[in-house]
């Protein structure tokens, strides 16, 4: 339970750019690209729900867009996974669409014997109107029982 408490706390301390709004997340979907891996470890659940914040923080010369965010999930392994992250949407493709890099602390039963870990984890943003579509990739980690994975989950603004 310390975690929890933990991630929490320093997602809170962490300073605010108050320019841009608070962000609810809205946890969503996986796909496991090597579907017999995900059955070997019996994590198969693609439907992960969960909430969660992101802040925006003050944009500085190495990144335009940084963020720190945290949440709460089921994770595929139907377990539940804690997590916060510090990231940088960072090179704009369109309009619409940025590309970024968020390094995370994890922890979920599923995932390495239970144990908190740090993994990277590249971000795909797409903006439509107030909703931001967040696409997220897993990369395989054999050692922490992690398989090639792409997440999907929704940001949108609280008043």
């Amino acid at each position: 339970m310390r975690l929890p408490i933990t991630l929490a706390f320093a997602i809170l301390a962490t300073p605010v750019y108050a320019a841009d709004p608070l962000e609810l997340n809205l946890y969503g979907f996986s796909y496991h690209w090597n579907r017999a891996e995900a059955q070997s470890l019996n994590t198969t659940h693609e439907f992960n729900p969960g909430l969660g914040l992101r802040y925006a923080l003050e944009p500085s010369k190495w990144c335009g867009m940084p963020f720190t965010e945290g949440g709460i999930y089921r994770d595929s392994g139907a377990n539940t996974s804690y997590y916060a992250a510090l990231g940088c949407k960072g090179l704009q493709l369109s309009d619409h669409i940025r590309l970024g890099l968020g390094v995370a602390v994890m922890q979920s039963d599923t995932y390495n014997h239970g144990n908190p870990f740090v993994a990277p984890v590249p971000l795909l943003t797409w903006q439509i109107s107030d909703v931001t579509v967040n696409f997220i990739q897993y990369l395989r980690v054999k050692s922490l029982g992690i398989i090639n994975t792409t997440g999907v989950y929704f940001s949108v603004p609280l008043p």
